[in-house]
């Protein structure tokens, strides 16, 4: 098929070049010339494994291809995904719908030819009803615009593999006042599913169902993974006070399967452009919604994960005697999680920027963010090698679980500290290995 995804950021551009690698012709959109050039050149302009070699194969092949012009998408595309960001207002919690908005009317309207419009984005619940509006009154005369819901459910550092090959694909087409398809909604689900055929052929679950269940779905189960790890978060703080292991504790109940054990890694909590920004939205919409009291443990659970941080402070501020002005601290990561270089609340970065407005000499090495990082607190002392960060530190901080900062040899980091005393704020190091090579070594969830 032809389409177009609008929007290539970290989600765009990931769908555009995944639909190439299915066999459709795709051309790309984004009011940025900047970023438009460089992907056109085969350049992702940020980190994702597997994307870039992905990205220059098709860019070389023809399947794909960028521009800055609607015209030519309009006339391009037979599907058209929208892609581009909901960022949270700076006004309140809610999601800032500019960009969407802006999307859907300027592609409808700049569309020549029978289409459908697919959201990718996450939207508030009550948006894809107002947008199917706002498409059809933008539209030509004679051309036919159908909208879908089609979240999207992609991990940074797994983002290719996530959509090539879906644990589950959710579409929510229009229905009436009767709650029944309309004929749009035939049309829409009938272009999606050719636009998946391959994923539908390998037996994806394929869950068809109105625009609200579709809106919510991206929200609600971020809003879930978000309890679990601040629920283990809760309990690390009683371990760390009357003893125990908070890792050994999530092993048992995450053997319960009705549990499991995915999300209850106790550590510094959760970041990046997605949980946070999600559960604070949800929470706002359901406050206009006039259903506050719903969902008003989604502020206990934003609350715990944001203590962390303030924890892992006050921890190294322990460890340095009281103070850390004048300390040398090496703080391993800026990025929220490994395998990306995003830095969108990143408990890492704001860990490292309180310290250093605390008075410490921060030295923060992250394999893949420094850019990003330096864009946000660029009076932190950036270097380019884990060697470069620990070299003279009086406390180290693992806050990002990168596999080099797994893998470190503790006996050999001891060399180059001033001070062997580390904290764990993922726990993923060894204790007993790194106790034995002589560190003083503090995790989240144990008791010192």
């Amino acid at each position: 098929m032809r389409m177009t995804v609008i929007g290539t950021g970290y989600l765009g551009a990931t769908h555009a070049v995944a639909m190439a690698e299915l066999g459709h012709e795709v051309l790309g959109l984004d009011v940025d010339p900047g970023k438009i050039a460089k992907l056109s050149a085969g350049e992702v302009p940020f980190h994702e494994p597997g994307l870039p070699e992905l990205l220059r194969t098709h860019v070389a092949s023809g399947a794909v291809r960028f521009t800055t012009s609607y015209e030519e998408a309009g006339a391009f595309g037979d599907v058209h995904f929208i892609g581009v960001g909901t960022p949270q207002k700076r006004t309140g919690h809610a999601a800032d719908m500019t960009y969407v908005d802006a999307a859907v009317e300027q592609i409808a309207r700049a569309a020549d030819h029978d289409c459908v419009i697919a959201g990718k984005s996450t939207v508030p619940v009550g948006s894809a009803a107002r947008l199917q509006a706002v498409a059809r009154a933008a539209s030509r005369p004679g051309v036919t615009v159908d909208l879908a819901w089609n979240p999207e459910f992609l991990r940074e550092g797994h983002a290719v593999q996530d959509t090539l090959r879906p644990d589950r694909m959710v579409l929510g087409v229009e229905h009436d006042d009767a709650a029944r398809p309309t004929p749009g909604a035939g049309r829409a689900e009938a272009a999606l599913r050719e636009v998946y055929a391959q994923q539908l052929a390998a037996d994806t679950p394929f869950i068809v169902t109105d625009y609200e269940t579709a809106e919510l779905v991206k929200v609600a189960a971020n809003s879930f993974l978000a309890t679990k790890i601040s629920f283990i978060n809760a309990l690390s703080e009683i371990t760390e006070t009357v003893g125990g292991d908070i890792r050994t504790l999530a092993d048992a109940i995450g053997l319960d399967e009705r549990i499991g054990r995915k999300f209850l890694n106790a550590g510094v909590g959760f970041g990046g452009g997605c949980l946070p920004k999600d559960i604070r939205a949800l929470r706002a919409r359901a406050s206009e919604l006039g259903l506050d009291q719903s969902l008003r443990f989604l502020a206990e659970v934003d609350d715990i994960n944001l203590r962390r941080r303030e924890h892992t402070v006050q921890l190294a501020v322990a460890e340095c005697g009281g103070s850390v002005r004048g300390a040398q601290i090496a703080v391993l990561g800026a990025a929220f999680k490994p395998d990306s270089d995003d830095v969108r609340d990143s408990p890492a970065l704001d860990i490292a920027a309180r310290l250093h407005s605390m008075g410490a000499d921060v030295r923060l090495y992250d394999p893949q963010a420094k850019a990003n990082a330096a864009q946000r607190y660029p009076r932190l002392d950036y270097v380019d090698s884990l060697d470069a960060a620990v070299t003279g530190a009086q406390v180290t901080l693992l806050l990002t679980e990168w596999r080099e900062f797994r893998e470190m040899d503790p006996r050999y980091v001891k060399s180059l500290v001033e001070s062997p005393t580390v904290i764990d704020g993922r726990n993923v190091l060894d204790p007993v290995a790194w106790t034995a090579a002589g560190w003083r070594y503090v995790a989240l969830g144990r008791r010192g």
